[in-house]
């Protein structure tokens, strides 16, 4: 064979305890070596076959020729004094994404990338800015919840015993995660079924990508659909997400409605205010409108401002009276707090930031 048709090993990570068993079983061995290779990859998150010491080590050298653990290197680490982690992970194939760690009294949540890059363009994130390169593979999306986790390692420990561990991982990073369906289902069932994360714990936002609404709508997930709105109107809609806009509110809205009949779980909202642009009380009646009947609630994000967007984040004063206008609807609403302000904390910055400067700060 020569270099050029040469291939890049298979990663190991992203296949499930039954694919590890059949694999292993090719190869000459026990389907319980598929097990330990398993727990290697999901528990321990291991980065080389060399750490998986109770693999004999003829198996451990067949397994490297041939594979490749499939863990991505991290290029930066910024931490917040709030205890947020960003870091900005690198794949084989050069492509980066980002990932952050938020760490609560009672819980660490993860917010993955599911794509390299957004096709979306929502005109206030850094993401879209940025173009689309490719989605990313199921492994490449679980391991950014090993990287996050092995990032706080040392961190303090949770209410109660235990080791401090991500349990609740939002796909609400780079990319549209419906527009990478397969992936992320896949993703959603390794960090359930191998991490060990609860289905209830694990959430997936959307733009509005009706398809894949009514798609999930149809396999009944228990895991939280968060659909990022930002706009009651369609005009609105339209200059925020110029690229979304095949389906307009209401078709968003129906899809849904059906997600909700077909599965029972409640519907989040999230909602970017910008200050002057969809955070007045006539947007927040609007949405209340919209909303009407829908088992729901929605999330009130403030704007974090990108250099170079236009867009600023509401006062408190603001954010309040669009919220009560809601609540006076009888729309339940939360405010998500505010974190990483000290680091690069939206969604596409650090990535912009660190393109081409060959920043080295490994955790590996």
């Amino acid at each position: 064979m020569h270099d050029d048709e040469k291939t890049t090993p298979t990663p190991l990570l992203g296949l499930s305890t039954e694919e590890l068993r059949a694999l292993v079983q090719e190869e000459g061995e026990t389907a319980y070596r598929g097990g330990q290779l398993a727990r290697w990859l999901y528990q321990h998150g291991v980065r080389t076959f060399e750490e998986m010491s109770n693999l004999p080590e003829a198996f451990r050298v067949r397994l490297q020729d041939k594979y490749r653990v499939g863990r991505g290197h991290v290029v930066v680490c910024q931490r917040s004094k709030d205890g947020t982690v960003k870091l900005l992970l690198q794949m084989a194939d050069g492509a980066r994404v980002e990932t952050v760690g938020l760490p609560y009294p009672d819980r660490i949540s993860c917010c993955v990338s599911t794509q390299v890059g957004c096709p979306i363009g929502c005109a206030f994130c850094a993401t879209g800015s940025s173009g689309y390169t490719r989605n990313l593979t199921a492994g490449e999306i679980v391991d950014q919840v090993l990287s996050v986790q092995q990032s706080m390692q040392g961190a303090p420990a949770q209410s109660g015993s235990g080791p401090y561990r991500v349990d609740h991982v939002v796909f609400m990073g780079m990319g549209e995660p419906l527009l990478n369906y397969d992936a992320t289902v896949k993703a959603i069932q390794l960090l359930n079924v191998e991490f060990g994360i609860a289905m209830r714990q694990l959430t997936v936002s959307t733009v509005g990508f009706v398809p894949g609404i009514r798609r999930l709508a149809q396999e009944k997930p228990q895991f939280t659909l968060a659909v990022s709105l930002h706009a009651p109107t369609d005009d609105l809609r339209r200059r925020l997400i110029p690229e979304m806009t095949r389906w307009g509110v209401a078709d968003i809205i129906e899809a849904c409605r059906e997600y909700v009949r077909q599965t029972g779980r409640r519907v989040t909202f999230e909602y970017c205010l910008l200050e002057n642009v969809n955070d007045a009380p006539a947007e927040a009646g609007e949405l209340s409108r919209v909303l009407h009947g829908l088992n729901c609630h929605v999330n009130l994000i403030a704007c974090n401002p990108v250099p170079g967007l236009g867009f600023r984040a509401p006062s408190r004063e603001r954010v309040r009276a669009f919220r009560e206008v809601l609540e006076d609807a009888g729309i339940p609403v939360t405010q998500r707090l505010e974190r990483g302000s000290d680091i690069d904390a939206a969604c596409g910055q650090l990535r912009r930031r660190a393109t081409g400067a060959g920043a080295s700060d490994s955790l590996s």
